[in-house]
């Protein structure tokens, strides 16, 4: 096996954001229409954010570049590549975004969202596709250590066969979520989920180990 074949396809995944029509390019115009909704919504006052595996933060940056709310909005994007990461770095900083924050780090483990959690909005887009099923369900479990009351989760995972995202859902629910929205679009195997907390909060815990990353993007963004 080439041992640069996953970085390759990494790579690949992120430059499929140029493409038009591209599914991935659609799954982020689903995301950054239900980050605006949930902005929208928020109360007066600061406005925490979370993105798990950020990449280059297009979700997030792209929506806050003209939101009425950008100046309230406190970010904290986390991406262990460090190329990616200085992509959103420069993109945060030419859009005059002071509240962000760029973190290298490993977005599995709660020590890395310390004095941003509990947020508001946590984004867990281009995640889920690459963990084994267990951890999924374990992530969602432990969401509501990293949210306050009535925060909302936006995920995206793959509908391909075997779809795992009915159960997604489900898990959601049974961690105490109300189901916002599950947007899909017709001939393309997207799926997005937003989930509001409803349940208590759980107690923010550093050192959790949230998840192992065990895939390499190649089908991330079917």
């Amino acid at each position: 096996m080439d041992r640069f074949a996953p970085e390759r396809h990494w790579i690949d995944w992120h430059r499929q954001y140029e493409v038009t029509g591209s599914s991935l390019r659609r799954r982020l115009a689903i995301v950054q229409r239900r980050i605006r909704q949930t902005l929208d919504k928020q109360p007066r006052g600061e406005i925490r954010v979370l993105s798990m595996c950020a990449g280059q933060g297009r979700d997030i940056l792209g929506v806050l570049a003209d939101h009425e709310r950008r100046d309230d909005v406190a970010v904290r994007l986390v991406e262990l590549d460090p190329d990616l990461a200085a992509d959103a770095d420069r993109q945060a900083r030419s859009a005059g975004l002071e509240g962000v924050e760029i973190v290298v780090g490993d977005a599995s483990s709660t020590s890395v969202y310390e004095g941003v959690a509990p947020a508001d909005l946590a984004l867990v887009c281009g995640v889920f596709g690459n963990l084994s099923d267990a951890d999924v369900r374990h992530t969602v479990e432990q969401l509501p250590r990293l949210l306050r009351p009535a925060g909302t989760v936006i995920w995206t995972r793959h509908r391909r066969s075997p779809d795992l995202t009915p159960s997604v859902r489900t898990w959601f629910a049974d961690a105490g979520f109300e189901e916002v929205g599950f947007d899909m679009e017709e001939g393309f195997l997207i799926g997005v989920g937003t989930h509001r907390l409803v349940g208590p909060t759980l107690p923010y815990l550093p050192k959790i180990r949230l998840f192992e990353f065990i895939g390499d993007g190649e089908d991330a963004h079917r």
